[in-house]
C-alpha cells in the first residue's frame, strides 16, 4: 500500500549550465502523490550552512513531521523540494566577484526543473520559500527580490547580512592570509554598497515598495538565545514601522536542529493559509 505514503528522495540530480555541471536536491513527494493526477503546491525548502539538501531530511525530519502534519489537517499537501547550496560554493546569492550565480540558477534552473519534473502548480499564490539560518538569508532575499513569484516567506533564525559597509569591505577585500591564500581582485567600494544594499533584509525592508513587501505573507522566527536575534528583531520593528504585516516569534532555544524541527509544522500550517481555498 505505498502509494497513501509519502516519499523522499534525497539525492536526485539535475545538470546545470550556470553552475557548470550536476546539481544535488532532496525532494518530499506527500501521500497520495503517486496515484493522483492533481499538482500540489510546492515549498522550496533551504538549509543551513554546513548542511546540504540533506539536511532537512536527515536532522529536519522533513518526512515525518510534513506527513503528520497533513495527517492532522493543519496542512495541506504538497510538494517540497530542498536544494543544494553547499556544493562548489556556500550559499544562495550571486557571488560579488561573478562566475558563480547560485540566486540565478535558482530562478532560472532549480524552479523550472521542480515544475517539469513534477506536478506542481506554479503560479505566486501555490508557491512558498523556507529555510533556518543561512537558508532563512535566502528565503528573506529571494521573497524579496522577487515578490511576484512567492505567496509566503518563512525565514528561521535567520542570517540578516545587516553588516554594516565598513565590515563588508573588510570582509570581501580581506588580505590573503598566507602564501598559498587565493589573491582575489579587489571589489570596488562602489559594487559592494550595491552588493550589501541587495542583499542586507533590513535594508531591503526599509526600502523596498510597501506594496511589493506586503503582496508575500512573511513568518520570521527566532530563538531567544540565538546569536542571529538582533538583526531579526530590527527586520521586525522596521516592519512595523512601515505597517507591514507579518508574524514575528521569539521561541525559546538557540541555533539548533530542535528548534528548527519544532518550527516546521508551524511553517507548514502557514504557508498552507495560502495555498487552501478560502
Amino acid at each position: 500500500e505505498t502509494h497513501h505514503h509519502s516519499s523522499v528522495r534525497d539525492s536526485c540530480t539535475m545538470e546545470s549550465n550556470i553552475l557548470g555541471g550536476e546539481r544535488r536536491y532532496a525532494i518530499y513527494l506527500p501521500p497520495g502523490y503517486e496515484t493522483s493526477q492533481r499538482s500540489y503546491p510546492v515549498l522550496y525548502l533551504l538549509h543551513g550552512g554546513g548542511d546540504d539538501q540533506t539536511g532537512w531530511v536527515q536532522f529536519g525530519e522533513v518526512q515525518h513531521l510534513a506527513d503528520k502534519t497533513i495527517a492532522e489537517g493543519s496542512a495541506t499537501p504538497m510538494v517540497i523540494a530542498m536544494p543544494d547550496a553547499n556544493t562548489g560554493r556556500r550559499g544562495y546569492f550571486n557571488d560579488i566577484r561573478g562566475g558563480w550565480d547560485y540566486e540565478e540558477f535558482f530562478f532560472k534552473e532549480f524552479i523550472p526543473h521542480i515544475e517539469t519534473t513534477y506536478r506542481v502548480k506554479s503560479d505566486k499564490r501555490y508557491r512558498a520559500v523556507a529555510g533556518l539560518s543561512m537558508g532563512g538569508g535566502g528565503s528573506f532575499m529571494y521573497a524579496r527580490h522577487r515578490p511576484d513569484m512567492f505567496s509566503s516567506s518563512c525565514p528561521l533564525s535567520a542570517s540578516t547580512g545587516s553588516w554594516n559597509l565598513e565590515d563588508a569591505k573588510r570582509r570581501f577585500n580581506r588580505p590573503p592570509r598566507n602564501e598559498t591564500d587565493e589573491r582575489l581582485e579587489p571589489v570596488p567600494d562602489e559594487k559592494i554598497e550595491e552588493y550589501v544594499k541587495r542583499h542586507s533584509a533590513l535594508r531591503l525592508v526599509e526600502n523596498m515598495p510597501v506594496d511589493e513587501l506586503k503582496s508575500v505573507r512573511w513568518y520570521i522566527d527566532c530563538g531567544d538565545d540565538d546569536f542571529l536575534y538582533e538583526g531579526n528583531s530590527l527586520i521586525h520593528i522596521a516592519m512595523r514601522k512601515r505597517e507591514i504585516p507579518h508574524e514575528f516569534r521569539v521561541r525559546d532555544g538557540g541555533h539548533r536542529w530542535s528548534y528548527w524541527r519544532s518550527a516546521l509544522p508551524t511553517v507548514l500550517s502557514f504557508v498552507s493559509e495560502s495555498f487552501h481555498q478560502n
